[in-house]
């Protein structure tokens, strides 16, 4: 699934690609894709003759700022954006598109997914905060609302395994399993341990790892695993400095230990036994 870098590379493609364009029509082939309790000509017509004003992302979902309201779009496991030039569009509709947003200078903007996971979701006006809210999304970690004050209150306040309690999106958004497996690595904390037995100087060093892992990752376009590209067509480069995730049975990097890999809550979890002692 992609995580916060990745969805942040999409949505900086994105903005070098459809920012300024207007809708002028959306064909739909998979009708679970969009969120809605309209009937879907109608959803469509609210759309059309909207131009992108600007693009954001909150958490892991890719934000469209609209002239009049906002699209909000979460990618799941494998949804991606295609952009299309209007003397390069395909003959064929490919098999996994979806969603085609047809612009009204003849370029298109596909929504393709493998899985049909993936969601689309037209909020009125632009005011989003009531929307993630409702979510209870945690502060963005690569903002100035990631405080350390309020994030070991968190931890303090929760006898959660800490892997769970990052991957849940409460305490601080956009960590997914590649991530919380490095930055547990990086502040070598076990990830099984719980929230409220780290000490201070573990806190510190886990809030750290948080906004040192995800800056670098952002920088690097995020991890290409399998099939993840962002809206440029371009791969991530952070999984050439992956310390542990995917890395078991290979030397810890850090004291020459075997990695090992368990389940956590059903999701593989890669870590050092020596260096994250529980």
């Amino acid at each position: 699934m992609p995580e916060l870098p990745e969805v942040e590379a999409v949505k900086r493609g994105l903005n070098q690609l459809v920012l300024g364009k207007t809708i002028k029509d959306i064909q739909i082939y998979w009708p679970r894709i969009i969120t809605t309790d309209l009937a879907l000509d109608q959803w469509v017509a609210l759309l059309q003759g909207q131009r992108i004003e600007a693009m954001d992302r909150r958490g892991k979902y890719i934000l469209f700022i609209l002239s009049q309201d906002t699209l909000v779009s979460h990618l799941r496991m494998e949804g991606k954006y295609l952009f299309y030039p209007a003397n390069q569009l395909p003959i064929n509709k490919e098999k996994h598109t979806h969603v085609r947003f047809i612009f009204t200078d003849g370029n298109e903007l596909h929504y393709h997914d493998v899985r049909k996971f993936g969601r689309i979701q037209l909020l009125d006006g632009h005011d989003v905060s009531p929307y993630f809210q409702a979510k209870g999304l945690g502060p963005e970690p690569l903002s100035n609302e990631f405080q350390l004050a309020d994030f070991r209150w968190g931890l303090a306040g929760s006898s959660r395994s800490i892997k769970p309690l990052l991957l849940d999106q409460s305490l601080v958004v956009g960590l997914g399993n590649i991530y919380v497996d490095e930055v547990l690595f990086l502040a070598q904390i076990h990830p099984l341990k719980p929230a409220n037995q780290l000490t201070e100087s573990e806190s510190k060093a886990l809030f750290e790892a948080i906004g040192r892992i995800l800056a670098q990752a952002v920088e690097a376009g995020g991890s290409t695993i399998r099939t993840y590209r962002n809206s440029l067509g371009e791969a991530g480069k952070f999984q050439q400095d992956l310390k542990v995730y995917g890395q078991a049975g290979r030397p810890c990097p850090r004291c020459g230990t075997e990695l090992v890999k368990i389940r956590v809550q059903q999701r593989g979890t890669h870590y050092c036994p020596s260096c994250q002692h529980l």
